[in-house]
């Protein structure tokens, strides 16, 4: 999945939005203003940090080694950095931003997550 694939998909999420809040080259995605998806634009080739599950996480490393690492400059046990152009299909790469996404999600205060739902 190439990064503009990528942004789209993140982007047609409900309640998502993007920004630059730490420089001009990491691109944050955001659903009602939590964290769920980083990607480094001037990364070769491209990467992203996706929230998991912890064990989850764990299955992913050891299943591909080369595409699914621990978050690069996040919580390990909690963010994965993902090769975007690896091995990882199209169809997985989704799964994972929809995992990420989900878990933010639930975590938001009620008011947001009613909010969310009314989108």
């Amino acid at each position: 999945m190439d990064i503009e694939a990528f942004r789209e998909y993140c982007l047609s999420k409900k309640g998502v939005t993007e920004g630059f809040p730490f420089d001009e080259k990491t691109l944050v995605f955001k659903v009602m203003n939590k964290m769920f998806a980083l990607a480094g634009l001037e990364h070769n080739p491209s990467t992203a940090n996706l929230k998991c599950d912890p064990e989850r996480s764990i299955e992913l490393r050891e299943t591909y080694p080369d595409d699914v690492q621990p978050g690069y400059h996040m919580n390990k046990k909690h963010w994965n950095t993902v090769l975007l152009e690896g091995e990882l299909s199209d169809k997985m790469m989704l799964e994972l931003i929809d995992h990420s996404y989900d878990l933010v999600a639930a975590k938001l205060k009620k008011a947001d997550k009613e909010v969310l739902k009314n989108l």
